[in-house]
């Protein structure tokens, strides 16, 4: 049968044309966020893989399992496009004991493409091409690398698709080694910023998606840039996940590996409900009580409008960090659930510009629960009296009032880091809770003393950390600590 006819050239935009025609056997793309390599990837895999005289499967790395379900339809659509006899095997199990399952696309030539969720031992002992869908994404990137190349050595090609996660991640190791230390590995360098993105086409197609009445249709090229960039979390996500510039780590007192190894999956039931709380807007903005990652909302959630999946159950004791502000700063209730050493993020509520009526009735739910033990509250300056209040009314055992001086935030900071490096501690995959974590910065004074800082951003003051840090101090073993003063 005659493959109908499909021009490259009329579809992808330059940079993805360029990324589609290149033979090399090793290569790596850095991008920005949206630009539609992994899609683009699918198709070159396609082509590829089907080949008449080709020899080798493929097995495709994606960073959870519904990215891998969507990267094998992807591929099915092309092969329909280019008129690629083939099969779809659906789902199957590659290792039952270790329960990884790859999604199979299987070609007349007996080559097939399988798409894998981001589990490393899911490479281990393939033979073929490799795919790397956002490598910097995954919870170890090096040990994936580590565990894919090997299966190179019979033939096949590798390519690694990211957009950046920090200065210390692997994947910037590798970019570093292409344009800076002679490129040991042999690489070829693709780099596609938005603006390039944008500059090639990408803003056309996208308002080609768009309903006529969408007031995006009337931006312009340098108005649609900067709406991108107003809706970043902070300059750092705006740079790296657009603009190709990995965030420093050093000078961050998380690095983004750290955080990325303890964030749950995308789809992961996390949240616990408590029905009987309410959205409550401000008279004087209107601004409603906002739940970080609100795909993943409770009943606040469902209020809202926003879809609600099965709630997490909870079969563990509660503990809760609260972080008050008031017209500059986000108030933060900060819920996890303590099984064993692990510390399991139940809630994150964020408040901004409520009354303080308001935000203690949504703590106040939390406090009336059997299950919740114990909770620690910044009480310094506007926080005084909301811990005070909350004290008086469960009792000085269940709510403690912490004063946030220098070294009480150093004593607060340091276990999150530990828990971060250890592994015991999870939270929500959220771009303001990841921004709020990588805002916290170690610096040290003149005088030679230690001090935590945090910019000012347009999501608050680093109130997810410090929320976060009093959540864990108040599952910490009760003691007389000098921090505590309520």
């Amino acid at each position: 049968m005659k493959e109908p006819r499909f021009s490259e050239s009329g579809f992808f935009l330059p940079g993805q044309e360029r990324f589609v025609q290149d033979r090399g056997q090793r290569i790596i793309v850095e991008k920005a966020r949206q630009t539609g390599f992994s899609f683009t990837a699918a198709y070159r895999l396609v082509k590829q893989t089907s080949q008449r005289k080709w020899g080798w499967d493929a097995w495709v790395s994606s960073r959870d399992e519904i990215q891998a379900q969507l990267f094998g339809d992807d591929c099915e659509g092309w092969a329909k496009v280019l008129g690629k006899h083939h099969a779809d095997l659906g789902v199957r199990v590659l290792d039952e004991a270790r329960k990884i399952t790859a999604h199979t696309l299987a070609f007349a030539n007996e080559c097939a493409i399988n798409s894998m969720s981001s589990n490393p031992d899911a490479q281990a002992g393939k033979r073929g091409t490799r795919l790397l869908d956002e490598f910097a994404l995954h919870s170890d990137p090096r040990q994936l690398y580590n565990i894919a190349k090997p299966g190179l050595d019979w033939g096949g090609d590798l390519v690694i698709i990211s957009t950046h996660r920090g200065t210390a991640n692997f994947f910037n190791e590798l970019i570093n080694e292409v344009k800076h230390q002679g490129n040991p590995k042999g690489f070829n360098l693709h780099t596609v910023t938005i603006v390039d993105a944008v500059d090639q086409g990408l803003l056309e197609k996208r308002k080609a998606k768009w309903m006529a009445d969408d007031p995006r249709q009337s931006l312009t090229r340098d108005e649609y840039l900067q709406r991108l960039r107003n809706e970043c979390a902070d300059e750092e996500s705006w740079q790296q996940e657009y603009m190709c510039q990995p965030a420093d780590d050093l000078s961050a007192f998380l690095s983004y590996d750290l955080i990325a190894g303890c964030e749950y999956r995308h789809g992961e039931s996390w949240r616990f409900e408590v029905s009987s709380l309410r959205l409550q807007p401000t008279a004087e903005t209107g601004v409603s009580n906002r739940l970080d990652n609100p795909s993943a909302s409770s009943a606040l959630g469902a209020a809202a409008g926003w879809d609600s999946p099965r709630s997490a159950e909870i079969s563990g004791p509660l503990y809760v960090g609260v972080d008050v502000g008031r017209d500059h700063d986000l108030t933060v209730i900060w819920v996890i659930e303590k099984l064993g050493d692990v510390a399991y993020t139940r809630a994150v509520v964020t408040m901004e510009k409520q009354t303080f009526e308001a935000q203690e009735h949504a703590l106040y739910e939390w406090l009336g629960r059997p299950e919740v033990r114990r909770c620690c509250i910044d009480r310094t300056g506007l926080g005084r009296q909301f811990a005070e209040r909350a004290v008086q009314r469960f009792g000085c055992y269940r709510v403690e009032g912490v004063n946030f001086t220098g070294a009480v935030k150093e004593e607060l900071a340091y276990p999150v880091r530990s828990a971060f490096e250890d592994r015991t501690v999870r939270i929500p995959n959220d771009p303001l809770i990841r921004s709020d974590l990588r805002a916290i910065k170690k610096e040290t004074t003149a005088s030679g003393n230690l001090r935590f800082t945090a910019d000012r951003g347009k999501n608050g003051h680093a109130d997810r950390f410090w929320a976060l840090a009093l959540a864990l101090h108040a599952a910490k073993a009760r003691r007389v600590p000098r921090i505590s003063v309520a």
